[in-house]
């Protein structure tokens, strides 16, 4: 399957495929607050088995798929779910890492355990706002994962608040080709299309040509940076092809102004910019109606308070002046799971959220003007070095590493190693792929290793990767 319409039928199918599943996850012990985490294929049914979750009152769980099983245990240790739901193909992998966990299947054809009973299950726990939804899991600096709890209210104030901003109504129909394992492909694009009784132009994953050819039918598109980039590349992005659609969202990265300006002047579009986060959902956008600024996130939502402050001392700053970005609204995560250290840190005595991220106000628009951390974002997907560090400096050839993310045209980011090599040793870039492959990502290995005599420090030792970023600013010619 390629893609696909999901609507509205008046059969109800997705509602009986949800209470299927719902029958399954109580049969297997799934009670109110117990996570069901799933790692799954994109498909329809994948949506349900959020939905499904819900109906029972437990806490959804999704992950990536590229994940592999050293990441995968992590997450298993830490969250406990009481079910697991894979594809049929990893049934047998699964098992090993969690032989404690009821594991049941689900294929992208809808095929598996999951919905081989055709009991159905129509009661609907009830739930109040502050009860716990979903967990989330966005990496630390540290290399360790933290799972953000996000709420009903949490979701629902999201979902209400860009319905709003964005005039999604059930006239829309959605490119979805997005993953369904992160804020902006499920909690943003699916929230909203259900909660509007809109349409999806499923796509299992982007396809630049067959998106455009989607235009005649669709209205709106939701995506990343790469999306657009990669439209850009394609002879047919034309005014012609796009003048049915009603707006193109860009999130999850920073686009590049230039990027803006030549879709602007391919199809006759502004790109509307947000700006969110996996403790957050969304934060801010640029106008629907107004002026859309390239470089800028726009304005904070309905309900939603966000403040550029000093760090240290939480004194909001003025307009102009480059500072913490922090957040405070229905929209803002409830805690970190099992992390109130962490929490505590990170969300502060007044309610607001730190961020992590730095930037400005100007004109009453928001500006990202970088990271407090050095997380990378390629192609969408975050990235966070020291996870990929630790492993680089556990093979022998390497005396120290430093990640960086480097301008890359089709990714945004690309992930960088720069090395520093034992006495006597050459740099081997297949070797070390080899010695990280196993344990990470596709879409965290690195797509260039360069070796360096040292890093370049500061008086207290800490290594200086603006230093390096600007080193290493050409190498994808970006």
């Amino acid at each position: 399957m390629s893609s696909q319409t999901v609507r509205k039928s008046p059969t109800g199918q997705l509602l009986k495929t949800t209470q299927r599943m719902a029958a399954a996850l109580h049969t297997a012990g799934v009670a109110r607050g117990d996570r069901v985490a799933a790692q799954v294929e994109k498909s329809p049914q994948a949506i349900a088995t959020y939905l499904a979750t819900l109906q029972v009152g437990g806490m959804y769980l999704p992950l990536n798929t590229a994940y592999t099983d050293t990441e995968l245990q992590y997450f298993i240790d830490d969250a406990e779910p009481t079910v697991m739901i894979v594809d049929p193909a990893r049934q047998a992998q699964t098992e090993a890492l969690a032989p404690e966990v009821v594991l049941l299947t689900l294929g992208r054809d809808g095929q598996g355990s999951l919905l081989k009973s055709g009991a159905r299950r129509t009661a609907v726990e009830p739930m109040w706002g502050s009860d716990e939804a979903a967990i989330l899991y966005t990496s630390g600096t540290t290399g360790r994962s933290k799972g953000a709890v996000l709420t009903h209210k949490n979701l629902t104030s999201n979902c209400l608040a860009l319905l709003g901003a964005w005039e999604f109504t059930g006239d829309d129909r959605l490119i979805h080709a997005l993953p369904v394992f992160h804020i902006h492909g499920l909690f943003v694009a699916v929230n909203m299309t259900l909660v509007a009784g809109a349409t999806m132009l499923w796509m299992d994953a982007f396809e630049p040509e067959r998106v455009i050819d989607h235009f005649a039918t669709a209205t709106v598109l939701m995506g990343v940076p790469t999306f657009f980039t990669r439209l850009l590349t394609s002879p047919n992005l034309t005014h012609e092809v796009a003048s049915t659609m009603r707006v193109f969202v860009s999130g999850s990265a920073p686009l590049l102004a230039a990027d803006h300006a030549a879709f602007t002047q391919r199809t006759g579009h502004h790109i509307l910019e947000r700006y969110g986060m996996t403790e957050t959902g969304m934060n801010t956008t640029n106008p629907y109606r107004g002026q859309r600024r390239a470089g800028s996130v726009g304005f904070p939502l309905a309900g939603v308070e966000v403040i550029v402050a000093e760090p240290e001392s939480d004194a909001e700053l003025p307009a102009g002046e480059i500072g913490s970005i922090e957040v405070r609204g229905p929209n803002v995560f409830d805690r970190y799971w099992r992390n109130p250290e962490k929490t505590q840190q990170e969300i502060r005595d007044s309610g607001f959220f730190i961020t992590g991220d730095q930037g400005y106000f100007d004109d009453g628009y928001l500006h990202i003007s970088g990271r407090a951390k050095d997380m990378i974002i390629s192609g969408g997907y975050n990235v966070y070095p020291k996870e990929i560090e630790q492993l680089l400096d556990e093979h022998p050839t390497v005396k120290e590493s430093a990640v960086i993310g480097v301008a890359h045209a089709d990714l945004g980011e690309a992930v960088v190693a720069v090395v520093v090599l034992n006495d006597g040793r050459q740099l081997d870039p297949p070797a070390l792929e080899t010695s990280t492959g196993d344990e990470l990502a596709r879409f965290k290995q690195p797509r260039a290793y360069r070796a360096v005599d040292e890093l370049p420090r500061n008086v207290m030792g800490k290594v200086q990767k603006a230093q390096l970023r600007d080193q290493f600013s050409d190498l994808f010619g970006a």
